[in-house]
């Protein structure tokens, strides 16, 4: 991946004590890391298929930065 931005979102307390508990039981994982592929996952499955974003979500994946 190149360039990053960041971003600044609210999310339901439920699904970020889902996220802790996810990321202490998985330490190669980070919220970035899990974040880039649930946005990426989403836009492969409802947008055009631009090809950047499937290489985004492949790369996150397999944590090739």
């Amino acid at each position: 991946m190149n360039a990053t931005v960041s971003i600044l979102t609210e999310i339901p307390e439920v699904l970020h004590d889902c996220l802790k508990d996810y990321l202490e039981q998985h330490p190669d994982w980070d919220e970035n890391r899990v974040l880039t592929a649930a946005v990426s996952l989403f836009l492969l499955q409802n947008a055009d298929g631009d090809r950047r974003v499937a290489q985004v979500y492949l790369e996150t994946l397999f944590h090739h930065c």
